[in-house]
């Protein structure tokens, strides 16, 4: 992919671009931090740090390339306001530096946005506007009203403004870790990455720039290598679930990034669950892609100095249990355990008591009578139980079996 840090793409965004974007904006957002994880070096095998732009107001680098835009525009324009189309980030970091510089801003949201979102977005003065089952109808629609009304239209991610912007982040890593050789950064609709390796490839030392997209939506991956993978399903990463990305961001990421990989959705969730167990720290599904990458493919990355970007931490709360929860259950330390009985009395305690010599906790017991194929005196039971790791699970087991009782663990999938 890249070939050169002499590239036609430097007319687009340059490193100037993003060095004046920085000055501009600087002073009006968090200058998060880049901090070495020793845990997830010894896990991966890599030098690994984390950028923390979770740490935003927004919990989001899209402040980043919203503000710099705002920053840029005329007082006519000022005067008349902004729109943009999404139901994510780039809603909340518009709407929250549009209302503190006095600018008037109107977000255009699919029909199904969650209402969190809706609302979050709405606190920060947005006039929100519900418009199509689609995110392709809400932006066709905030461009019609950009038409109508005389709004400026901030675009998530195709313009130059909101590239430069996100390129700051890559200022700010470099800085603080000067040794940086690899940049693992996630794709979306490309303004991160394209912003990112911009400043990369201005550096004097090489910086290798890998791109990370969730299986499910490889559309970047499709534009630069000429695929047709399908685009949909419910990704855990729907901050980078684009299915068209930007004609300048395709360009420059042609250019100038060196690889492009896909991670699975168990990967994200594992991802999701490890960054708050070890790091104490919350991200979305799009913010945990980099270290995705690094669980997926340790061989790419070992021995080398990596930096990723935790580019965001807006997610919803049931589906953050859900992820624990999931990956409890993956590691042995969570289980449910299908077990044949006889349908008298004592069956259960006796059960019970193999559980409370084995010391694992039970959490839930359902049983099922009447849905089995057994005989009328029996029964399946269901146990929810909670272990140290899977090798405490394997003990249980064993001695359950011991006991001379059937059982097998519901697996997930």
């Amino acid at each position: 992919m890249a070939t050169s840090p002499a590239h036609s793409a430097s007319t687009v965004v340059t490193v100037d671009d993003v060095r004046l974007a920085h000055v501009r904006i600087r002073d009006q957002i968090v200058r998060t931090p880049t901090l070495f994880s020793r845990t997830l070096s010894d896990l991966t095998g890599a030098k690994v740090y984390l950028k923390f732009e979770n740490l935003q107001f927004t919990a989001a680098y899209k402040e980043r390339g919203a503000l710099n835009t705002l920053l840029q525009l005329d007082e006519e324009a000022r005067s008349k306001g902004v729109i943009a189309a999404s139901a994510g980030n780039h809603a909340q970091g518009i709407a929250y530096h549009a209302t503190r510089l006095g600018i008037p801003s109107v977000i255009v949201m699919p029909k199904p946005t969650p209402t969190v979102k809706v609302t979050q977005t709405e606190g920060h003065g947005a006039r929100i506007v519900l418009e199509g089952e689609t995110f392709d109808e809400a932006y066709a629609h905030a461009r019609k009203l950009e038409a109508e009304e005389g709004y400026t239209f901030v675009h998530p991610f195709d313009d130059p403004r909101v590239i430069a912007g996100q390129g700051t982040v890559a200022l700010e890593m470099i800085e603080d870790v000067p040794d940086i050789d690899m940049l693992v950064v996630p794709i979306g609709g490309g303004g991160l990455i394209s912003g990112i390796s911009t400043v990369a490839k201005s550096q004097p030392h090489n910086i290798e720039v890998v791109g990370v997209e969730a299986e499910l939506y490889p559309s970047m991956h499709n534009r630069i290598t000429g695929g047709d993978a399908p685009c949909a399903g419910d990704t855990l990463a729907e901050g980078i679930a684009v299915k068209e990305p930007g004609k300048i961001t395709a360009g420059i990421i042609k250019e100038l990034v060196d690889d492009i990989v896909l991670v699975s959705e168990r990967r994200l969730e594992e991802s999701v669950s490890l960054l708050l167990q070890i790091e104490k720290t919350v991200v979305e599904g799009a913010g945990a892609a980099g270290l995705a990458a690094l669980l997926e493919y340790p061989e790419r990355f070992k021995g080398k100095t990596v930096a990723t970007v935790l580019c965001g931490g807006n997610i919803d709360t049931r589906l953050l249990a859900n992820v624990l929860l999931r990956d409890l259950a993956r590691s042995g330390r969570l289980a449910r355990l299908r077990i044949r009985l006889q349908d008298r009395p004592g069956a259960l305690f006796n059960v019970a008591r193999i559980f409370h010599e084995q010391g694992v906790n039970i959490i839930e017991v359902y049983h099922q009578r009447v849905f089995t194929s057994l005989p009328a005196k029996g029964l399946i039971t269901d146990i929810e139980c909670e272990t140290r790791d899977a090798a405490h699970l394997d003990r249980l087991m064993k001695a359950l079996r011991g006991a001379n009782y059937t059982v097998s663990p519901v697996e997930l999938d």
